[in-house]
């Protein structure tokens, strides 16, 4: 039981969304948090599109932020499949915001205490003591903080998971994800259909399958008028292991693991995009992949974990369920997490491990039904 006159405190070790999306809710909750992030600069992803769900915006409205005052993203009106001559194939009425990560990350982090986000913390251990029912983060610089509650908001490469769920690692799904951003103004005539659309291609030949969809996001600044936004484009095409370790082989020859970013993908393989640019894709979509500057690549992973607590320890978003990105659910799962762990810190003040106990099954259940559909949908996408 803890003790009910003291503020409990959180350690969140991670300090993107789903780091500020829990330290937010926790500090609504009455809670003292303080954030860690391994990284020594504010995290970027300069325009990279996020589809704005319902959970996202729950976040930022009980952040504080007048969510129907603001612009939160850019408005698509119709769903359009472009066929590989270039023709339009189908289109649907689907109204729907997109907006970009760096923008919900900068108006997440303006909302949360400098003094208490703090970078360049690199995890090594986690220590718990079954007497006071506390637990203890070290890090490589030497320094431990201690708390009442330790949450591994540290997404899919989650060091969290690492170090208390050693047996549950992400696995490699068999194909990739081209991206790329092109700014609006230097969008070719060509692809200029494209815009105001949420877009999609897809095409098989005996040579593989791809899909491909678009969307325009919040540009430079988060500006989002017209003449100033990202076209966001992320292409699906199947990869073997041993391709895919080549990719991931940056401009510098590192080893990146699981993701190139901007800038860093080697010319070969940009060639090799504009390559297959020419047999898969419709004219329109051909034309804005060969018009971004720094296209990157990242693998497609899948994760499940049977638990997402452990004593005083817990996982949260990606750090324990990774859903492919055809749900567009990623950055919505972690705001319901984060939403509901709240509101059962809230119901229980005073008995963190019956608050745990309510909020695990919930979440469980909606990261298992991510997973399984993301997975069937990028299966039949991509393989059958």
């Amino acid at each position: 039981m803890s003790d009910i006159h003291k503020t409990k405190t959180a350690i969140v070790i991670g300090g993107s969304l789903g780091g500020l999306f829990v330290g937010t809710m926790l500090r609504t909750a009455g809670w003292e948090v303080h954030i860690y992030e391994r990284s020594k600069q504010d995290l970027d992803s300069r325009g990279g599109g996020i589809v704005l769900q319902p959970d996202v915006v729950e976040v930022l409205r009980r952040t504080g932020i007048d969510v129907d005052s603001i612009d939160l993203g850019v408005t698509s009106l119709h769903r359009t499949t472009w066929r590989q001559d270039g023709k339009m194939e189908h289109r649907s009425v689907a109204p729907q915001t997109q907006t970009s990560w760096s923008l919900i990350y900068q108006m997440m982090k303006e909302k949360f205490p400098d003094e208490n986000y703090h970078q360049n913390k690199n995890l090594i251990e986690i220590k718990e003591d079954s007497n006071t029912q506390k637990v203890t983060a070290a890090f490589g610089d030497g320094s431990e903080v201690t708390g009442d509650l330790l949450i591994g908001a540290d997404g899919n490469g989650s060091t969290v998971r690492q170090l208390l769920w050693p047996n549950d690692e992400p696995s490699y799904a068999g194909y990739l994800a081209w991206r790329g951003l092109v700014e609006e103004n230097k969008v070719p005539e060509q692809a200029k259909e494209l815009l105001g659309n949420f877009d999609f291609a897809n095409h098989r030949t005996e040579n593989g399958s791809s899909h491909m969809l678009g969307y325009l996001v919040p540009g430079k600044n988060n500006n989002t008028r017209t003449g100033h936004r990202l076209y966001n484009w992320v292409w699906y095409r199947i990869a073997d292991a041993e391709t895919l370790a080549d990719i991931m082989v940056d401009t510098e020859g590192r080893q990146l693991g699981y993701s190139v970013p901007e800038g860093k993908l080697r010319q070969d393989w940009v060639l090799n995009i504009h390559a297959d640019a020419d047999e898969f894709l419709p004219p329109n979509f051909r034309a804005m992949v060969k018009a971004t500057d720094r296209p990157f690549a990242q693998a497609i992973r899948d994760l499940t974990v049977d638990t997402m607590v452990k004593g005083r320890v817990i996982l949260l978003g990606d750090a324990a369920f990774i859903p492919r990105p055809h749900t567009a659910a990623s950055t919505s799962k972690a705001a319901f997490n984060a939403i509901v762990l709240a509101e059962a810190l809230k119901k229980f003040p005073n008995d963190i491990d019956t608050a745990l106990k309510a909020w695990e099954p919930q979440q469980m259940i909606l990261g298992q039904k991510l997973f399984q559909q993301g997975s069937a949908a990028g299966d039949r996408l991509m393989f059958i």
